[in-house]
């Protein structure tokens, strides 16, 4: 069996286990009377507190894209080397330039964790899309689960929300950091998290049980709460799910449940003929991909920008080429 075949299978395993043993609804005890019927007012479900997005408006121009590493170690045993890709200076297309000067500005940030198996370059075709945007993306390589370390430990995923706090805070720390490429030109109070499969339960964990409250929005792709669980808490902070409903590793219904328990703003991009990822993160033929990016963008520009015009946006983005919908309650 191939080593991806191998990480599938375990992955799909324990998300299976994980959601059968692990329900909290719960039907009566079998030979119980049944509960008797009691008259309730109905009331319409409370609204969702407002998200804390100070207006702004983000860049307009595209950017050159800088790369660099950033090599740290977690409780001295965790090594967590981080992939950043930023704004630069120069002309904007072609492809990275390695530490390259950044741009002018004060940027957002987003954190990316990547899947099972993976290392942040996969995310490339994306990521730098949002650089080129106008965010700086910081994708730690995490020890246990990467194509670095041992790829398949699924198990780590759960110290995996601790790693990308930590790296979150010595990423912060180079916007005051004398000569560094980035000294002055971090947000650093408008930061973001996403990721990607074992990368989407280390985010929803992020908001759940490891909820790191300088996390203003959430995207997941492809996740499920396997260990982190539903227990969204702390400031309202929106979040977008993108799933496609023939992923083949986490059944898009699970990704749904998680959705669905979300209290605040939020929206799920489905793809109907999406698998787990590889058309939506990757090249491919371009389309869903597209698609993905622009929708992306538009929910990072409103939720780490304050920009109204690009919330506006958002349905537009997500309807090109009719290949995905949108459930929208942002």
């Amino acid at each position: 069996m191939s080593r991806r075949a191998a990480s599938v299978l375990i992955a799909s395993t324990l998300v299976a286990s994980t959601l059968v043993g692990c329900s909290t609804d719960r039907g009566p005890a079998e030979g119980a009377d049944p509960p008797a019927p009691q008259a309730t007012a109905s009331a319409p479900p409370a609204a969702p507190p407002a998200p804390a997005i100070p207006a702004g408006s983000a860049p307009e121009r595209a950017f050159a894209v800088g790369v660099r590493q950033l090599k740290l170690t977690r409780d001295g045993d965790r090594s967590l080397p981080v992939t950043i890709w930023y704004p630069a200076s120069g002309r904007a297309g072609g492809e990275p330039v390695d530490s390259a000067q950044g741009a002018d500005g004060k940027f957002p940030v987003v954190m990316f964790s990547h899947g099972l198996g993976g290392r942040p370059t996969d995310y490339a075709a994306l990521l730098t899309r949002w650089a080129a945007a106008g965010f700086v993306v910081a994708a730690p390589t995490f020890p246990n689960t990467s194509r670095r370390g041992d790829g398949n430990n699924v198990l780590d995923v759960l110290n995996q929300p601790a790693d990308v706090s930590y790296a979150l805070t010595r990423v912060l720390a180079l916007d005051g950091r004398d000569g560094d490429p980035l000294r002055g030109r971090l947000a650093t109070d408008r930061v973001a998290a996403a990721g990607h499969s074992a990368g989407g339960v280390t985010t929803i964990g992020l908001f759940t049980a490891g909820r790191d409250e300088r996390l203003a929005a959430g995207i997941v792709f492809a996740g499920t709460a396997v260990g982190v669980g539903t227990a969204f808490a702390g400031a309202t902070a929106p979040q977008l799910f993108v799933h496609g409903e023939a992923d083949e590793v986490v059944q898009y219904s699970a990704g749904k449940a998680v959705y669905d328990k979300v209290p605040w703003p939020k929206a799920m991009l489905s793809l109907p003929d999406g698998d787990h990822g590889r058309d939506l993160l990757r090249d491919g033929d371009g389309a869903s991909l597209r698609v993905v990016a622009d929708t992306t963008i538009e929910f990072l520009r409103w939720t780490l920008y304050g920009d109204a015009a690009a919330k506006e946006r958002i349905p537009t983005a997500s309807a090109g080429g009719d290949i995905a919908t949108l459930d929208n309650h942002l």
